[in-house]
This record gives C-alpha cells, sequence and structure tokens, in this order.
C-alpha cells in the first residue's frame, strides 16, 4: 500500500432539481462562494484553473485542473489535478426524487513534502479532514442552490 494514495467518495442528497447541480458545480471559479475550504480559485483559461483549499487541518493545498470528460447528458464532469496532489476527481449527478444526488470520486496521490512525511501517523486525520471538508461542501452548496431559488 502506498500511504500517499487516497481514493475518496461522497455522496450529496440535494434538494434541488440536477441541472441546477450541474450547473453550479461546472462554475468552479464560485466553489469559494459557497464552499468554505475552497479559498480561492484562479481560472487560466476556459479549461482550467488553479485551487487553494483548506479545511480543519492548518495547512494550504494547492492544484492546477484541467478539464477533462464533461457530458451534461450523463451529467459527469471530470478533472486531471497536478500540484500538491496528482490524479483525477469527478461528479456525476442524477436525478433522485424531486432532488439531485451528486457522487464525488477522486483519487490522488499527495505531493505536498510535509503530508507526505506524515503520511501514516496522519493519514486518518487527512481522511476527517477530507470528510468535514465534503461536509461542508454539502451544506454550502444546497443553502447555495436553495438561495438561487429564492432570488428567482
Amino acid at each position: 500500500m502506498d500511504w500517499n494514495q487516497y481514493r475518496f467518495r461522497s455522496l450529496w442528497a440535494l434538494p434541488a432539481p440536477a441541472p441546477d447541480v450541474y450547473r453550479a458545480l461546472e462554475r468552479i471559479e464560485d466553489y469559494p462562494r459557497w464552499w468554505p475550504q475552497v479559498r480561492e480559485v484562479t481560472r487560466l483559461d476556459d479549461t482550467s484553473g488553479l485551487l487553494r483549499f483548506r479545511s480543519l487541518l492548518p495547512y494550504d493545498l494547492t492544484a492546477t485542473l484541467y478539464e477533462g470528460h464533461r457530458d451534461p447528458a450523463a451529467g459527469v464532469l471530470e478533472v486531471a489535478m497536478r500540484g500538491d496532489m496528482e490524479g483525477w476527481a469527478r461528479w456525476t449527478v442524477t436525478s433522485r426524487g424531486s432532488g439531485t444526488l451528486a457522487r464525488y470520486d477522486q483519487e490522488v496521490e499527495v505531493h505536498k513534502p510535509l503530508l507526505r512525511r506524515l503520511a501514516v501517523p496522519g493519514r486518518p486525520l487527512f481522511r476527517a479532514n477530507h470528510r468535514l471538508m465534503m461536509r461542508a461542501g454539502r451544506r454550502g452548496l444546497a443553502a447555495y442552490l436553495e438561495a438561487g431559488r429564492q432570488a428567482v
């Protein structure tokens, strides 16, 4: 087992239509408006951007995201990641009743030196940190979508 490799999956049940969720997730430059741990997004061009994020633990991670597979009809958004983490992440958005299920899958290898040095003893904390970030993201996106519906 490589202690610097991580595989994550999160499921977000959201009370909004799937097309609205997909549109919010594809606008990565808006993530800091609703996801507290996404501290900064800098668009590099139409298909890439630099993200800086931090959850509970006191370290920032930065990664350049490059658009990969994008299929609005199937609800798929996928990016390749390079930087403090290298790998990929994918959103799959599907209708579920009157709302949406957004599934997030990610496979990365950590390159940030501090995280590599602490890979074995820190792994449970790093995984918990990720869970907290994802929980806050779900709550933030739900509130953002609700505010958007009320504004219409």
